[in-house]
């Protein structure tokens, strides 16, 4: 049994059950990979995938339970090598971020500075997606930690802690109709043209309840993936935008007004996401604990162990 014949079998569950796309993504030949299933499966005595003809076309119960294990081994297999380069390398390495363009723009510039400043030898790389990409990739072992607002609390491979709490607010042109509006409602909102985020995006959904509690239409003009992009679109008048509180900039967004609509929408929670299982390094430990203070070594320790999420903000 080698380690490479586990990597194929989750790799094809996670594909899919297409071969081809398993064999690219674990750079090696679609005849090779079917002939080591077959000999880990000879070799267990099992059948780990339904087949019709050459084609996978299922899992099997006792696949399941292989597939399960195999994950666990290939996780451990990895911490083993943190674990050693955490030792025989001192504090150098890499840490793989994945954040939402909201995250990587306005909560973490001075958290990055800072982690390189106190860890010069640590290359960071951080990759931008959308939530449900981010949980994705940390399940996967392709990034280190996951920062979003969407989708890392309800993913079952991971183990999120609550980082801090956030609100939505409006963005106008100045001298716009609706700064009159005070306080803003629902329903004068529902009058405009709006411009918000793409439906997986920074607390989209609770923009959507918000509106349905009340049965009103929003005029969802545009969305965006970013809050850049929507300041932009209302800069040239084509509607009101809905963004993160914590993206609007009095100075930097000039031209543009921000009202508070904490008391429309539904406060939101930043959570920070790393893999169930997984080995933290020292300098792990610290990039948590400069984006989040109150979440500490020990306290992360506690959490990890539970298995769980981290207590609520």
């Amino acid at each position: 049994m080698k380690l490479q014949q586990l990597r194929y079998i989750v790799e094809i569950e996670r594909q899919g059950l297409n071969v081809s796309e398993a064999a690219e993504v674990l750079y090696t030949s679609q005849p090779g990979v079917s002939k080591q299933i077959k000999l880990l499966e000879d070799e267990l005595g099992i059948a780990i995938f339904e087949r019709s003809g050459k084609r996978f076309t299922g899992i099997t119960e006792p696949g399941r339970v292989v597939i399960d294990i195999a994950r666990r081994i290939l996780r451990e297999a990895e911490n083993l090598k943190r674990a050693s380069g955490e030792f025989s390398s001192g504090d150098s390495g890499k840490l793989v971020l994945a954040a939402t363009h909201t995250q990587a723009r306005y909560a973490l510039p001075t958290v990055v500075r800072d982690f390189v400043a106190r860890h010069p030898r640590v290359k960071l790389e951080m990759h931008q997606g959308n939530p449900v990409q981010i949980a994705d990739w940390v399940a996967s072992g392709e990034a280190d930690f996951g920062i979003a607002t969407e989708s890392l609390g309800e993913h079952p491979q991971l183990v999120s802690f609550p980082v801090q709490q956030w609100s939505h607010c409006v963005i106008a042109p100045a001298g716009h109709a609706i700064l009159a509006s005070q306080p803003l409602a629902l329903q004068e909102l529902a009058r405009w043209p709006l411009i918000t985020y793409d439906a997986a995006f920074t607390g989209r959904s609770r923009i959507n309840r918000a509106f349905e509690r009340l049965e009103i239409e929003p005029n969802i003009a545009l969305t965006a993936l970013d809050a850049d992009v929507i300041k932009t679109y209302v800069s040239l008048g084509l509607g009101l935008g809905i963004i993160a509180k914590l993206a609007f900039d009095p100075q930097r967004d000039a031209g543009l007004v921000a009202i508070d609509a904490g008391h429309l929408f539904e406060s939101n929670t930043t959570r920070l996401a790393v893999r169930r299982g997984s080995y933290l390094r020292r300098f792990d430990y610290d990039f948590i604990e400069l984006f989040a203070p109150h979440l500490n070594k020990r306290v992360v320790e506690m959490t990890l162990q539970g298995g769980g999420e981290a207590w609520q903000l």
